[in-house]
């Protein structure tokens, strides 16, 4: 988001393609796996054992009591275990080389790309070269792209009806306004009402089981299910999020959370909340906001988190020991999307 918000602040074009592989687990090919494991530094008896992990497996398909026979499994990493993931990461980590214009953000599978300009023909240009770059590593790699249900996005605050277009291998990709990505649904001008819309409906749901629950269980068993139902929806990727607008996110302040604490304290709907919330030991869905940036700041302080993370916080410049010391410098900005 970092990326695209300063793109966006230097009035430049940032178009980001969300790329979706085929059954990207299954088709993990075995002897380029082993071949960039060694590249790695996975020698000898190590090499041996994940060789043995990955192969000399079988498998049958069982409908009732019908069996079928066994199959020797070609390729493919066994989903469901430790090492499978940190496989098909390993199997996937060199195409990051693969370009030197393209931004890649890897999550496993979940991979996308950012291509950013100053001009938009330009930057068409360069995507649609590199993505068929990309595609011809896919290939060599025995790596399934699935063009149909890749899509890509243009962020910015251009009008919807212009024109952009992306063909690879004659196949037109198809352009999004909105995309969920990792949990959290990014719109093309960064606004955040789409996810705050759906985290609402979350909510929701959680306070209807809620309602339903009140007259069945007591009040420690109702913290619980808040604590499992609503709690995880309101706090995912809040300080990304959870940082626009307070007109945006006043419904899940005032009305949804509050709802929600008089339910669990079983008092009427016009009780004021503030010994609930104390009582209780739950955080105001504001507070978690500045919780979870002040989270963050630490990570970033103590060197905790990635360094791609950290070299966006810059040190504040000035050797008087002020109280103002260890905060760290807020950087200028042309618009309120890096605010």
């Amino acid at each position: 988001m970092e990326k695209i918000t300063e793109c966006m602040d230097n009035k430049r074009y940032a178009l980001r393609v969300f790329l979706d592989l085929k059954k990207a687990f299954d088709t993990v090919n075995h002897e380029i796996l082993l071949k960039k494991l060694e590249k790695y530094g996975f020698r000898g008896v190590v090499l041996e054992w994940l060789k043995s992990y990955v192969g000399n497996r079988q498998q049958y398909v069982q409908i009732n009591e019908y069996k079928s026979n066994l199959m020797d499994i070609a390729c493919g990493v066994p989903q469901g275990s430790v090492l499978g993931p940190k496989m098909f990461i390993m199997y996937l980590n060199d195409i990051c080389r693969v370009s030197e214009i393209l931004k890649f953000v890897i999550f496993a599978d979940d991979t996308n790309i950012l291509c950013a300009g100053g001009e938009l023909p330009q930057v068409l240009e360069m995507i649609t070269q590199e993505l068929t770059i990309l595609k011809k590593w896919f290939d060599i790699n025995k790596l399934s792209l699935n063009l149909d249900k890749t899509k890509f996005m243009l962020f910015g605050n251009q009008k919807k009806n212009i024109k952009v277009e992306i063909c690879v291998d004659n196949v037109y990709l198809e352009r999004l306004n909105e995309i969920k990505f990792l949990g959290v649904i990014i719109d093309h001008k960064l606004c955040w009402k789409p996810h705050i819309t759906y985290v609402r409906g979350k909510l929701a749901r959680g306070i209807a089981v809620l309602g339903k629950a009140k007259h069945m269980l007591d009040q420690k068993a109702l913290h619980i299910l808040y604590c499992a139902l609503l709690l995880p929806y309101m706090s995912y990727c809040v300080e990304v999020w959870g940082n626009t607008y307070k007109s945006n996110t006043q419904t899940i302040t005032t009305i949804i959370q509050k709802r929600a604490i008089r339910l669990i304290n079983n008092v009427g709907y016009r009780d004021h909340t503030n010994a609930l919330f104390v009582k209780m030991q739950a955080i105001k869905f504001q507070d978690l906001v500045k919780l979870k940036t002040a989270q963050i700041m630490y990570k970033v302080r103590n060197k905790l988190l990635p360094k791609e993370i950290c070299k966006l916080f810059i040190e504040r410049e000035g050797g008087y020991n002020l109280r103002g010391k260890w905060n760290l410098k807020i950087q200028s900005a042309r618009t309120t999307l890096r605010t």
